[in-house]
């Protein structure tokens, strides 16, 4: 009898450093985590590039929307680094880390929205014109075509594996290729007619407008409609 409350605090014990439960997966789940990790690798290089280029653009010829491209590039480079995180290592097989990324990944859509929703308003007040930028029609151009394709896969990828991090990627990656078809329409625009300087605010405040939408379905584990 005396050696109950001895029992007791062990058992406590054990409890407290029970390890993480993890999940058991068939090795055909597991190519397919490989495959989402590789091609998070692909997605963050391309966007970091896309990111630089389109920022030092943005800021060169004054487009709110360009640069608000840039930045938005920025965090989807940070939902592509959630997804390389969330399937490296034991994270792989781990029950609470797909969680994790997927609040990652929402919150990498609400990191620039309130930066392009500022500058856009602020734009439309003072009627700033944003000049041509070749640079940038070639860029965002470049990434309509690319983001498509990074959207599908690993949209595909993402309902393979359960996974919801993985999709917001996908998300991340066809809201990047709508944001690219907005710039360069308001690129386009800039370029051709002098009267529509307003697009190129508006189409900013559109992106942030969407980003905040959709950081909101990520955070609830909704998938994006696109």
């Amino acid at each position: 009898m005396p050696q109950r409350p001895y029992h007791r605090r062990m058992q406590t014990m054990t409890l407290l450093v029970e390890p993480t439960p993890t999940l058991v997966r068939d090795p055909g789940w597991r190519r397919s985590a490989d495959w989402a990790r590789r091609l998070a690798w692909i997605s963050l290089t391309v966007v970091l590039v896309e990111s630089v280029v389109g920022l030092w653009q943005g800021l060169a010829v004054g487009s709110v929307a360009l640069t608000g491209w840039a930045l938005g590039g920025a965090a989807e480079a940070l939902a592509s680094a959630m997804v390389v995180w969330r399937f490296s290592g034991t994270r792989t097989l781990s029950a609470t880390a797909e969680r994790r990324a997927q609040r990652g990944v929402a919150l990498s859509f609400w990191l620039t929205a309130p930066y392009i929703a500022a500058e856009s308003v602020r734009d439309l007040l003072e009627g700033r014109h944003a000049h041509v930028s070749a640079i940038g029609i070639w860029l965002t151009a470049i990434g309509l075509m690319l983001m498509p394709l990074l959207g599908w896969a690993n949209h595909r990828l993402g309902a393979t594996l359960h996974s919801e991090a993985t999709a917001g990627e996908g998300t991340q990656n066809y809201l990047c290729a709508l944001q690219a078809a907005g710039v360069l329409t308001g690129l386009t625009i800039t370029a051709s007619w002098s009267g529509g300087w307003w697009v190129d605010p508006a189409i900013g405040l559109a992106i942030a407008g969407l980003a905040v939408a959709e950081g909101i379905r990520s955070w609830r584990g909704q998938q994006c409609c696109c």
